[in-house]
């Protein structure tokens, strides 16, 4: 048996994110389903991460496990064509990576990037890809925000304050390394980076944030809220559509096979 990491994204709209539900449509599901018809072996994936319902991925990383001879007689190429040909239009393959035997896309992740899209001008093309808000906010004001977030690069902060309450997760510690607004074609863009992300995190600061967009939320609030540690004090979840994971990076450099 060899180990390969695979590269895909997916528009997340009709799924139920990543992760294989009971009774429920997940991307994951879609994989597992269209790599077993290729290789005719059961296959099953290991993603980098979770995604909720509707968000989409324009990276996304999974790990699985098949016989050498599998994929090895046949073209990388063309195995790639043939997965894609199976798999729904709202996911594609990119590339194959065979990997050493105990790596791991989820654990061996050193970061991962999302960015979050929101628009002000009603827009029909961009109604199922962003987020509409009927309204102006003040990129510069979010952005001094941010400054407070970039702070927890060096040492991990607590931001339950983030995350969904009755999580399984040891700590809610994280360390953000690059959080930032740009505006460009009236489509206002977050992008964040971090060594791990909570359940509906990045939702929940983006949805605290457009208070200070309206300039309704100071610096030192949202360190109060940062520091009261309480999800009851930050402000609402933006929808998951606006939410694309973007780059999930590795302390080893994947090979095409």
């Amino acid at each position: 048996m060899m180990r390969y990491f695979i590269q895909l994204s997916f528009q997340g709209t009709h799924y139920h994110g990543w992760q294989v539900q009971a009774n429920a449509h997940s991307v994951q599901a879609e994989l597992n389903k269209a790599l077993a018809m290729l290789t005719r072996e059961k296959t099953e994936t290991t993603g980098c991460g979770r995604t909720d319902t509707g968000v989409h991925a324009k990276m996304f990383f999974a790990h699985f496990d098949a016989p050498k001879s599998v994929v090895a007689l046949r073209d990388t190429d063309q195995f790639i064509h043939r997965l894609n040909c199976i798999l729904p239009n709202d996911i594609a393959v990119q590339a194959l990576f065979h990997t050493d035997d105990d790596a791991h896309a989820r654990f061996d992740a050193l970061s991962r990037t999302y960015e979050y899209h929101l628009y002000s001008y009603k827009d029909p093309f961009l109604a199922d890809y962003a987020c509409f808000i009927p309204y102006e906010v003040n990129v510069d004001a979010m952005n001094d925000l941010c400054e407070l977030l970039t702070e927890s690069h060096v040492h991990a902060v607590d931001y339950s304050c983030f995350s969904k309450n009755r999580t399984q997760t040891k700590t809610n510690n994280c360390k953000i390394t690059e959080a930032h607004w740009k505006e460009k074609n009236d489509v206002i863009t977050f992008r964040i980076t971090a060594d791990r992300f909570l359940r509906n995190m990045v939702r929940a600061i983006v949805g605290t944030m457009l208070q200070g967009g309206k300039e309704k939320l100071n610096k030192t609030g949202f360190r109060k809220i940062i520091e009261a540690k309480k999800r009851s004090d930050a402000g609402f979840s933006v929808p998951a559509h606006g939410l694309y994971l973007t780059d999930v990076k590795y302390p080893y450099k994947l090979k095409q096979t």
